[in-house]
């Protein structure tokens, strides 16, 4: 055997190493994580949801809650859904290509088709119009949904969102390489699994940081899940896509007319939340601003209690945020979790 014939076999030997653990590690994933809700055929696409319908005497209109990158809906209905349990109608769903949703043959790559597939489902399980609760990049859809569907836009709230253009649109470069057609599936076949396992642990912690990541967080939200390589490549495409839309949706957002309130904390290390929050409080007309110092990415669990008092405020109730955003500051004073890892770990999304 020559030295070719050598470096030939030994390159197959670890594509095949490589793909055949990702095959038995996604299994186990899946093994692990199964599906928590209901499925249904929205244009093609097998869309997972969780509907808790209206309660008796509801003091909340619907709430619809969209999740962000590298997610799926129990990393929003886990620390939210106890606080509005009985008091109104919820939707939780995974996006298309996200947990256990499929990405179907429409135009789910974009925000504009993610928002379309969110109406037809409020359609189909009877929601008229609700509050739109989006994180991260799940923002960007919240705000598209609000443009397009505006009738069915009761208010929006947005946490951490990810909406505006930033410097030289740059994302991470696995998000970029994951993107592609032929390079993207292999990396992400062969690739992404096991490097993704062998981090997940730290990125958690950027993502949380400065703040202290809940007990059990990477296991109860299922987040091993966008490790698999059609959801991994589905996430990429999301995030490579970001700053084109924003760039053209931005100037549009001052249309919007609902009564909004944007939650950012300014120790964000995963969005640049003085582009996106700031930006959308000053662009979207009537926007409450609510800025917490030393809050990173996860005001959804770090901060939940300030969430549902957004929701009541966006319902009509009388709530001081500033002055509960001042009472999550004095409680988070002290965090600083993994801020000598992730003080540079910044990214577009």
């Amino acid at each position: 055997m020559n030295i070719l014939t050598f470096v030939l076999v030994l390159l197959v030997a670890i594509v095949l190493a490589l793909a055949g653990f990702t095959g038995v590690a996604s299994w186990l994933i899946e093994r692990r994580n199964p599906p928590v809700g209901s499925f249904i055929d929205i244009s093609g696409a097998s869309i997972h949801y969780v509907h808790v319908p209206a309660p008796a005497k509801a003091d909340l209109p619907p709430l619809v809650f969209i999740h962000g990158a590298s997610a799926n809906l129990k990393d929003q209905m886990l620390p939210l859904r106890p606080l509005f349990e009985g008091r109104a109608e919820m939707l939780f769903f995974d996006r298309p290509g996200h947990g256990w949703s499929g990405r179907g043959p429409g135009n789910n790559e974009t925000q504009e088709g993610q928002a379309a597939t969110i109406s037809a489902l409020m359609d189909r399980l009877g929601i008229k119009d609700a509050i739109i609760v989006g994180h991260s990049f799940g923002g960007s859809i919240a705000a598209t949904f609000a443009l397009e569907q505006p009738d069915k836009t009761r208010g929006l709230l947005f946490l951490s969102a990810a909406t505006h253009p930033w410097p030289g649109g740059d994302t991470s470069w696995y998000y970029s390489l994951s993107a592609r057609p032929v390079i993207g599936r292999l990396f992400a076949a062969m690739v992404a699994n096991p490097a993704g396992l062998m981090r997940i642990g730290a990125a958690t912690t950027c993502v949380f940081s400065p703040n202290e990541v809940p007990d059990g967080y990477v296991d109860e939200a299922s987040i091993e899940l966008v490790l698999r390589p059609r959801a991994f490549r589905s996430n990429a495409i999301d995030v490579e896509g970001l700053y084109r839309h924003a760039l053209k949706t931005a100037p549009r957002y001052p249309e919007i007319k609902v009564p909004t309130v944007v939650i950012s904390g300014d120790a964000d290390t995963v969005v640049y939340e003085e582009i996106h929050s700031i930006g959308l409080a000053r662009d979207i007309p009537g926007a409450e601003l609510v800025w917490v110092s030393n809050l990173g990415h996860k005001p959804d669990w770090v901060a939940p209690d300030l969430v549902r008092a957004a929701v009541e405020k966006l319902a009509g109730q009388p709530r001081d945020l500033q002055a509960m955003a001042r009472a999550v500051e004095a409680r988070i004073a002290g965090d600083a979790y993994g801020t000598d890892v992730c003080v540079n770990e910044k990214a577009a999304t």
